[in-house]
């Protein structure tokens, strides 16, 4: 929680979700930004900094980790009902919707079942809509350039059911230098805490990718919609070129030689790109 920002809490039945405001300027238009994982720690501090004034954000940790309700719902409709009761709570009317990653994929599911309560989207270097999303060729991605020894480190851990936190750390700082275009300048890696429950969620990310839920959905996705997706990025840059073919008001920023964290790897980039799509909405 930075300095500016104020908390706020989402009560739902199945316990509260905890986030934080920062206002922007008199006029600034609100945005719920949807972190990326599913079973991480929110981490969007650097990309409310990186927006600073522009707009008024709200950030929120979600199901499964404290500050917010451990139990719950975690499939991708609870993370979605839980996306509406935080704009509930906010009492925010049609809001922007920012999401990364697999919030990014989030933001596109609450759109497709909810979009009568969104103004846009702005989705940066998320999963895909169409077959499997890029998952098939994502993990590849991320190992490739790897030492021996990362790889099988990587393979040892895979193996072992549970992982201590210690050991997703790890697992993931293995990874970390990949979602990078120049993975040897890639900046450290947050201090990320995980999530229980995070299976359930991708069980049902993949239920409905066979289901083809979004490649129905959005076609019918009107609200304006900002798809900001690394030239380099572990997920194919073909997914976004196909999401954006689906939805009838969607424009591609491609970000060239950049991978997943486009504010992260080029300050100012993310934010000047939203000038461009508020200027035009």
């Amino acid at each position: 929680m930075t300095t500016r920002e104020r908390e706020f809490r989402a009560p739902t039945d199945e316990g509260d979700l905890v986030g934080w405001v920062q206002d922007g300027s008199p006029s600034a238009p609100n945005a719920l930004l949807l972190h990326g994982g599913p079973g991480l720690s929110e981490y969007l501090d650097t990309l409310v900094a990186e927006l600073d004034g522009l707009v008024t954000t709200a950030r929120y940790q979600q199901r499964g980790l404290a500050p917010s309700s451990e139990s719950g719902d975690q499939s991708v409709d609870g993370h979605v009902a839980d996306a509406v009761a935080v704009t509930n709570a906010l009492g925010w009317q049609k809001p922007l919707v920012i999401g990364h990653s697999w919030g990014g994929h989030l933001a596109l599911h609450l759109a497709a079942a909810h979009q009568e309560l969104i103004g846009g989207l702005v989705i940066l270097d998320a999963l895909g809509a169409v077959g499997d999303g890029g998952i098939a060729e994502f993990g590849p991605a991320l190992q490739a350039g790897l030492s021996d020894a990362a790889i099988a480190r990587i393979a040892e851990l895979d193996a072992k059911e549970p992982l201590t936190e210690a050991e997703r750390r790890e697992h993931l700082s293995l990874l970390w230098p990949n979602y990078f275009g120049d993975p040897t300048s890639a900046p450290p890696m947050p201090e990320l805490r995980f999530a229980t429950g995070s299976e359930a969620t991708w069980a049902s990310i993949n239920a409905h990718f066979e289901a083809a839920t979004l490649e129905r959905a959005l076609p019918a996705v009107t609200v304006p919609t900002l798809v900001i997706h690394g030239g380099r990025s572990p997920i194919p840059l073909a997914q976004a070129e196909q999401m954006v073919a689906l939805m009838p008001n969607a424009r591609l920023v491609i970000h060239a030689g950049k991978g997943h964290w486009p504010w992260l790897e080029e300050p100012g980039f993310v934010r000047a790109q939203l000038e461009q799509f508020l200027a035009s909405t």
